[in-house]
């Protein structure tokens, strides 16, 4: 029997990894803002851009607008979702609800294997502030808020918090940019070890409170940031 040459042979392809190619591009270009907020996104173009069918491109499409990033506007064309900054206190209010909640929920639900994990997603997030790079910052952070979600045990308050804490990583991305160019590093907070130190000693009232100090932070920053480079708005 002849033998096969492995050199020659052609990986599989599975089912759903154009899509998934699609998506995870797109995801980030939305997140780094390299696709602008109201932007169109038109199957066929992109179709041609990651040359194969329509059929990935729109599950892709579909996956991105379930995330809260892409908008399908009443004519069926699809747009970036865009960015409002006038809903930014309804965004912080939501949050900061749904934080405060889950991280209640791990200091009475977590494991000791969760809280390792929570340790090592933020050890990783300190790490990658001394690397200044926006994508990644977000993408670790979101990782070390939804290890404590998990933790929690209430899938139903997770897939919401996640949603949120990807509807807000467009806004993080200006945030860690705007820092990176004034500085080679972001500045490391103690917020995220506090945090985990609460859900370890099961501490339900000490977890809400730095929950919610961490909440208020996030919308001090935006607030300066937006005041400063855009809107001029008032504090």
């Amino acid at each position: 029997m002849a033998k096969i040459d492995k050199a020659e042979v052609a990986p599989i392809k599975r089912r759903g990894d154009g899509a998934r190619r699609v998506y995870e591009d797109l995801r980030n270009e939305i997140l780094e803002l390299k696709l602008a907020p109201g932007s169109a996104l038109d199957e066929t173009s992109l179709s041609k851009r990651f040359e194969m069918s329509r059929s990935p491109v729109r599950e892709a499409i579909v996956r991105l607008a379930a995330d809260g990033l892409v908008h399908t506007l009443s004519n069926r064309s699809t747009i970036v979702a865009p960015i409002d900054i006038g809903t930014l206190p309804r965004f912080i209010e939501a949050i900061d609800y749904l934080q405060r909640a889950t991280t209640r929920l791990a200091a009475i639900h977590r494991t000791s294997d969760q809280v390792l994990q929570m340790r090592e997603a933020a050890h990783i997030y300190d790490v990658l502030c001394q690397k200044g790079e926006p994508l990644a910052l977000s993408e670790a952070n979101k990782v070390f808020h939804m290890t404590i979600a998990d933790a929690g045990g209430n899938p139903y308050l997770a897939r919401a918090y996640a949603r949120l804490l990807d509807e807000g990583r467009r806004l993080l991305h200006l945030h860690y940019s705007s820092v990176r160019s004034e500085q080679s590093a972001f500045p490391l907070s103690p917020a995220h070890h506090q945090m985990v130190d609460a859900i370890e000693a099961g501490d339900e009232a000490a977890a809400d409170r730095l929950a919610h100090e961490h909440t208020r932070v996030l919308h001090d920053r935006m607030q300066e940031f937006i005041r400063v480079s855009y809107l001029e708005l008032p504090m």
